[in-house]
């Protein structure tokens, strides 16, 4: 189950710190173009030495590929999600169309949909606007997915 989620100045009252002009996702891809439209996902590595290397990896991909927008994956539950999100924040600011691709199960305590809405904020006030909200896997150990209390459904 995904959500896809562009959000605009004028649709929240959130606050934002950047005069963002990020375009949606969606409109890239309808763009007429001659060309083949690629995109690229990163995942969040387990070392600081491998995020300096991906930083260093998005920046060469950005000038060699081209992608139309690029996706940064949040793990399950929320397990890499300040990392996730710091990477989607570094892609924007060096010219990326950032993607997060953020789960919204298992996370947040006993809060979950709050900590989702600040997270969502962070986003905004960071300048990315593209994001696919994904309900995620069921917890390990568990064969199915079932809604945590004052969670999502």
């Amino acid at each position: 189950l995904h959500w896809y989620i562009y959000m605009d100045s004028n649709e929240t009252n959130m606050t934002t710190t950047t005069n963002n002009n990020t375009p949606k996702i969606i409109d890239l891809i309808n763009e007429p173009s001659e060309t083949a439209k690629i995109s690229l996902e990163f995942f969040p590595p387990r070392s600081p030495e491998g995020v300096e290397n991906l930083y260093k990896r998005m920046d060469r991909m950005l000038e060699v590929v081209k992608p139309l927008f690029t996706d940064v994956t949040w793990g399950a539950g929320g397990s890499t999600a300040e990392l996730s999100m710091t990477l989607a924040q570094y892609a924007h600011a060096h010219g990326h169309v950032a993607n997060l691709h953020m789960t919204c199960t298992n996370m947040g305590g006993d809060k979950p949909k709050e900590y989702v809405w600040e997270q969502l904020q962070t986003a905004r006030q960071c300048g990315i606007r593209n994001i696919v909200a994904l309900r995620g896997d069921p917890p390990a150990g568990q064969d199915e997915w079932k809604a945590a209390e004052g969670g999502f459904t």
